[in-house]
Parts: C-alpha cells; structure tokens; sequence
C-alpha cells in the first residue's frame, strides 16, 4: 500500500508501508550504521590515543572532538522525529508533536509556489501538450483506439436519452422556453445568410428536377386535374386538345426551370426568399404572423411526442453506426480525428492557440481548487498519529539527515585538530 494512501485505512508499524518504502528503511539503517560507526571509530581512537604525548596528543584532540559533533547531531537530528533516548528533553520530537502545524505550512508552502497561475501556466505550455497529443492521434491505430473507446460510452449515453424522461424535458423546458423567445428575427436572420450563400439552391434544383420527374411520368393524372377546370359546355376534342397543349407547355416549363440557373422563376423565388427575410426581421406584421404561426404549431398536443419519435429514429441510426466497427460514424470519427491530429502537429497557429486554451483552462482550474487540492496535505498528515508522521517522514528524508551525523563527526574532529594545533603554537 502507498504511504499516500489515507491515513485512516492504513495501521500503525511496518505492515503500513510499501515495497518502496522497505527499500528506503533498509537505506536509512545503512546510513545511520555508518554514522554511527564513525562514532564508534571517533570513540575507540579517543581511548587509545588518551594520556598519549607528541602526536598523538592531536589525534586524541580530533577524535574527542569528533564524537562531540556526532553526539550532538544525532542528537539534532533524532530530536525531529522523536526522544532521544526516550528522555523527554524539552523541544525534541518535534515532528509528531507538531505535524499539524508544519502540514499547513507546507500546504500553503505548495499553494504559494508550485500551484499558482503562472506556474502552471508556464508548465503547460513548456510541456507542449497540443503538439504531443497530435503526435500521437495522427496514427491511424491510435485514432482508431480512441474511438473505439468512446463509442461504447457515447452508445451508452444515446441509450440513456429518450423515452419519457425526454418528451417530459420538451413540454416542461425546451418548448416553454421556445415559447417565450422570439423566433422570426431568428429565423429572418437565417434565412438572410442563406439567400446570400444560395445554399437554398440545391433544394430549389433538387424540386424542379422531381417536378418535372413526376409531370413527365404521370400524364394522365395531370391532364384529369387540368380537364376538370373545363367548362361544362365546351366540346370534348377543344378540352382535349387544350389540356394537352397545357400540358406540353407545363412539362416543358418544368425542364426549363430545372435545367437553367437563371431563370426567371429562380430569381422570382431569390426575391421572394429575400423580402421574406427582410420582413421576418423588420416588418411588424410578418413578425407577428410568425409569432402566431409558432404558437398554433406548439399548442399541437403531437409537437413532443413527435420531437420524440424524430429522436428515437436518429438514435437508432446513430447506435447502429457506432456499433459497426467500420461503419460511416466511426469510420469517419478516425479519419476527421487523424487529420485534427495532422494539423495539430503542423500547423504552428492553430497549435498555438489550442495551447493558450489548454494553458488558460489549467490555470482557471487551479485558480478555483488549486487551495482544495493542497488541503489534501494537511488533511492527510492529521490522521496520521504523532509516531506514524514522524516514521513516514524519516524514511523520505531520514537517509539524507544521516549525511548531517556523518559531516558533524567530521568537522568536529577538522576542528579539533585546528583547536588543539592553534593550542598548542601558543
């Protein structure tokens, strides 16, 4: 188990802490054996060298030194995270008797310096995520991986929406809310930037054609609608040679208007389309017309249901596509994803500004949690008791601390010799 796992579930002792942390427990006995060692070695010279002339005399100096500087480092050292000796000496076991106020120091310690905006967003940046990912989702296997991943969430998801759950969300909030806003400016306005992109015109080619498909096929339906407008009174062979020249003139008309781009009747409907949009969004009439036409079509008691049954029927498509593998959706999901990745890769201003939105939505976040995340810390460290902090603790920096041990018995004893040389020339 992780030594940041919660405190709470993990028991006092040994069987608390992980592989890891064994490892580290073996280092820091190493460690502490050797400065101990060198104590030992201080102490054993002292004793021989002790009442000794010449020069000996300095190596006695050193070697007393020496254990002076060990004894009082580890007693430094063994003062932070416990008793020396069991004795409770006052400030000593400084860790478990004040772990809560040094978590909050370090957690404001981390706040104040690691998790801040520009931190974070420097980080990011520096990181090159975009470019990264791109990298990445340009394999056509690893696109391929990602929506083979989400396809089942997103099938899961269609699966969720429908039913009476969503009709009761159209009556109650999607139809009220359609309702109180104002559609014909709205869709004035569409219907503007469509006449100007004639993008209606692939519907008006597409009517025409079937007009004249169907004028073309059916002669014998159009001429009965036409010789029934003939009067009671007037021969049979004028009716039929009337309502045959009309009807060449209407299949004719038909191909014509099908199979010219300018024609009349087009920019008469151009115009038509364009005066209807000016007065969806201008003319108070045409707007209160609307207003009404949208009210009669949502007092239909059919409008949600019928919203419903378009949904089901889109959904149905959309479940079987993402359950076929190579079916059109995912198929074309990789493709677009690949190529999404391709430009992130090799295009320098879309990769830059897909950074800055990464980089401002990190540093927006940290802004926001960054101080609930670091509460984590302190958090953490006040369900440990006094005794599991300190052993914890020691075993991540313990092993270092032991170097303080080792330094102190040799400077003491440099500065022994020093001391007793400097003695001695006086």
């Amino acid at each position: 188990m992780s030594v940041t796992a919660d405190a709470a579930t993990l028991p006092a002792g040994p069987s608390s802490f992980s592989q890891a942390d064994a490892a580290r427990r073996a280092n820091l006995r190493r460690m502490r054996l050797m400065a101990t060692g060198l104590l030992v070695l201080a102490a054993i010279v002292f004793v021989l060298t002790h009442d000794r002339g010449g020069a000996w005399g300095y190596v006695n100096a050193a070697s007393e030194a020496a254990m002076v500087g060990a004894v009082a480092d580890w007693f430094a050292v063994t003062a932070l995270f416990r008793h020396p000796l069991g004795i409770p000496v006052p400030h000593t076991a400084i860790i478990p008797r004040r772990k809560d106020m040094l978590a909050r120091s370090l957690e404001e310690f981390v706040a104040e310096n690691f998790l801040t905006e520009q931190t974070i967003r420097e980080r990011y940046l520096d990181a090159e995520v975009t470019r990264r990912l791109g990298e990445w989702v340009r394999d056509p296997v690893n696109a391929e991986r990602v929506i083979q991943e989400a396809a089942p969430l997103a099938a899961q998801a269609l699966e969720r929406v429908g039913g009476t759950g969503l009709q009761q969300f159209f009556e109650e909030t999607l139809l009220p809310r359609v309702r109180s806003e104002p559609l014909s400016p709205l869709a004035g306005n569409l219907l503007e930037q469509v006449v100007a992109d004639r993008a209606h015109h692939g519907l008006v080619d597409i009517g025409f054609r079937e007009l004249h498909s169907w004028l073309a096929a059916h002669p014998d339906d159009v001429r009965g609608i036409i010789g029934a407008r003939a009067p009671w009174w007037s021969p049979n062979w004028v009716d039929d040679m009337v309502v045959g020249r009309i009807y060449t003139e209407l299949v004719t008309w038909a191909h014509e208007v099908a199979s010219s781009p300018h024609h009349s009747i087009r920019q008469a409907l151009d115009s038509y389309l364009a005066d209807l949009a000016r007065d969806m969004q201008h003319d108070a009439d045409t707007m209160a017309s609307a207003e009404r036409l949208k009210e009669r079509l949502l007092d239909h008691p059919q409008v949600a249901p019928s919203l419903v049954s378009v949904w089901d029927a889109v959904k149905i498509v959309l479940l079987e596509q993402l359950g076929d593998p190579q079916g059109q959706i995912r198929t074309r999901l990789a493709h677009e994803l690949e190529e999404l990745g391709e430009r992130m890769v090799t295009d320098s201003t879309l990769r830059a500004r897909l950074d800055a939105w990464g980089a401002d939505a990190a540093a927006v976040l940290i802004s926001r949690y960054g101080s609930e995340l670091t509460t984590v810390i302190s958090h953490t460290i006040e369900r440990w008791d006094g005794r599991d902090a300190a052993d914890r603790i020691e075993l991540h920096v313990g092993r270092d601390l032991q170097f303080i041990r080792i330094n102190g018995t040799v400077v003491g004893g440099l500065v022994g010799l020093l001391i007793h040389t400097v003695s001695q020339l006086l």
